[in-house]
């Protein structure tokens, strides 16, 4: 079969919206220069759309247009090489999958244990966060919660008073374990973080026993604005929140 021939059958069988380059290709066609030569045709013809430099997907066409890939697809090899995790979408890529905002992103912040610079991907700017934690897909969703306390004043279109009600929304669908997880992994980030964390969780009830540590970890005369009231909130005093 034709390396143009080839490109086109495989493409036909991609989802709407995958992103894939050249390397996706090169594996069985041993053509470099074909295939990107293919590919650019492809693109300028509007079977398929070209993302960044070296980076394609096929498209979904709506009566609103052509839609974007989705944020993970736009990011795949920055989360995953290899089979091996390396990072995870974060910060302002999930505040509206999380109900934190309505407003939606044109960033996506990946959280990694090593980070780069920043990238632009189409309409997207990729930046990365830095995750002292080890990465893996269970602890994902708790790293995520915690990235949104460490970056709570940040949230666009919303207030930090909104957000920490949001939160407690979602560590109320949390069991035992998973709070037990939630507080072990906030060791590794700023005593702010560690501080509303704390404060949220007893205002919900929680178990003084699984707060212990989390109190010993901060500093006792250290205070953090947040910039919340006692009457919303009347656990804050109990961690020198302001």
């Amino acid at each position: 079969m034709k390396t143009t021939d080839y490109i086109k059958v495989t493409i036909d069988k991609l989802p709407k919206g995958y992103v894939f380059t050249y390397s996706d290709f090169t594996t069985k066609v041993n053509k470099k220069e074909a295939v990107i030569k293919s590919l650019n045709r492809l693109a300028a013809s509007g079977k398929i759309k070209k993302l960044s430099k070296g980076k394609f997907y096929k498209p979904e066409k709506t009566p609103f247009g052509t839609l974007q890939p989705n944020q993970k697809q736009i990011v795949k090899d920055l989360l995953e090489k290899d089979g091996k995790l390396l990072g995870y979408i974060t910060g302002l890529g999930i505040y509206n999958q999380l109900g934190f905002t309505t407003q939606v992103s044109n960033t996506i912040q990946i959280g990694r244990n090593e980070v780069r610079p920043a990238l632009k991907r189409g309409i997207y700017k990729i930046s990365f966060v830095k995750q002292k934690n080890t990465i893996t897909k269970e602890n994902i969703p708790l790293l995520q919660l915690l990235d949104v306390i460490r970056f709570i004043k940040k949230i666009p279109d919303t207030t930090v008073a909104a957000s920490c009600k949001r939160l407690k929304v979602l560590f109320a669908d949390l069991n035992k374990e998973s709070i037990g997880n939630l507080i072990r992994l906030s060791m590794k980030y700023p005593p702010s973080t560690r501080a509303l964390l704390g404060a949220l969780l007893e205002d919900m009830g929680l178990d003084d026993g699984l707060l212990v540590n989390l109190k010993h970890s901060l500093n006792p005369i250290t205070t953090y604005n947040y910039s919340l009231s006692e009457r919303d909130f009347p656990t804050i005093k109990n961690w020198n929140i302001v």
